[in-house]
């Protein structure tokens, strides 16, 4: 692990606090002062306090998230386009991509604004989910019984009190064809002091709860980070993680099979590595698909499955994700197999 650096009393949000906390050179400001107009910026104690490379390239400011690129779109994974509508209305908060799930933007507001985030140009620019607007998401599940599963996203839905989550979560739980709620958070890597009993007792309930962890980086599953897996795996709360492969933080075999051993050793199932989207300003976290799957293929060869996540990539547009993992199989015009194994040798093979 890398030394950590002291840390803040509270969250950074903007430059000034970059500045004066030591994060960023004084120097940088303008450019930086450009940066933070475009996409916010924050950064929680925990990770304001965390020296490591890979920790710092993802959360602080970059002069290069200035190039926009013609390809970069502000909606990459097309939520809007499944924003279902009742009486002709949008449904608040609600995307609707799947028959048989849904996501449920509790909250825009994060603990970190990632400087790769698909949804950065709409995180912090509300709140929670008023209440009005949380009983027509509940009307719309009510009317629609094939929906078995709620995503919670956001934003980061964990930034909501106990108080709040137990509430919402009590409410979807009345409705007997949710049978999972599922989270999708940082907060046991970059708050993981809010990992509370309070906040693991109201995870208890009917629905199947699963936790997915964003993290991307093994220096992120600091000690804190570690003792908050443990609060969640000992209430039987199971968990699973979502990385994006980004350049100049884990694009490569080292970096991920350390990240995803470290998760595995915490009892957390990698699920999802994704390609990154094409968000605006993030060009220089991109690397070729090729390239992905090289890695992909050569983790193979080192880790169990328990320990490889799927390699994803969202079609832009919002036609949903598809696995681009490299691929091991090339059919043969006599109709046999050659068959690629994880140390790059090709092998015959003739099925039915």
């Amino acid at each position: 692990m890398t030394e950590a650096l002291r840390p803040p009393i509270r969250a950074l949000t903007g430059v000034d606090d970059l500045i004066r906390d030591g994060q960023v050179p004084a120097e940088g400001r303008a450019v930086l002062d450009r940066v933070a107009a475009e996409f916010r910026v924050r950064l929680s104690p925990e990770v304001a306090a965390n020296a490591a490379p890979g920790v710092r390239a993802q959360f602080l400011p970059d002069g290069a998230e200035l190039s926009i690129l013609p390809e970069e779109l502000a909606d990459p994974i097309g939520d809007a386009v499944h924003r279902p509508e009742t009486d002709g209305a949008a449904v608040p908060g609600l995307t609707h991509r799947y028959p048989d799930r849904v996501i449920l933007h509790a909250t825009q507001t994060c603990e970190v604004y990632c400087r790769f985030c698909f949804r950065r140009e709409a995180v912090g620019e509300a709140g929670t989910l008023a209440e009005e607007e949380f009983a027509r998401v509940l009307a719309y599940l009510r009317d629609h019984p094939e929906i078995w599963e709620v995503i919670l996203t956001g934003g980061d839905p964990m930034v909501l009190s106990a108080r709040r989550l137990k509430y919402m979560l009590d409410r979807l739980s009345a409705i007997p064809s949710v049978q999972v709620i599922r989270f999708h958070t940082r907060i046991p890597v970059v708050a993981p002091e809010k990992i509370t009993p309070a906040l693991v007792a109201a995870l208890d309930q009917r629905p199947a709860v699963w936790v997915v962890v964003h993290t991307n980086h093994a220096d992120e599953i600091t000690p804190a980070a570690e003792a908050a897996f443990a609060r969640l795996t000992r209430a039987c709360i199971p968990l699973l993680s979502q990385t994006v492969l980004l350049r100049g933080v884990n694009a490569d075999p080292d970096t991920l099979e350390s990240l995803f051993r470290a998760l595995i050793r915490n009892r957390v199932k990698p699920y999802y590595l994704h390609h990154p989207d094409l968000a605006k300003g993030t060009g220089h976290f991109r690397l070729p698909l090729a390239e992905g799957q090289a890695i992909m293929a050569a983790l193979r060869g080192r880790l169990s499955g328990t320990a490889l996540p799927t390699y994803v990539l969202d079609i832009p547009g919002g036609h949903g994700k598809v696995p681009v993992g490299p691929g091991y199989l090339e059919r043969q015009s006599d109709g046999s197999w050659i068959v690629t194994d994880p140390n790059g040798a090709r092998h015959s093979y003739r099925d039915l």
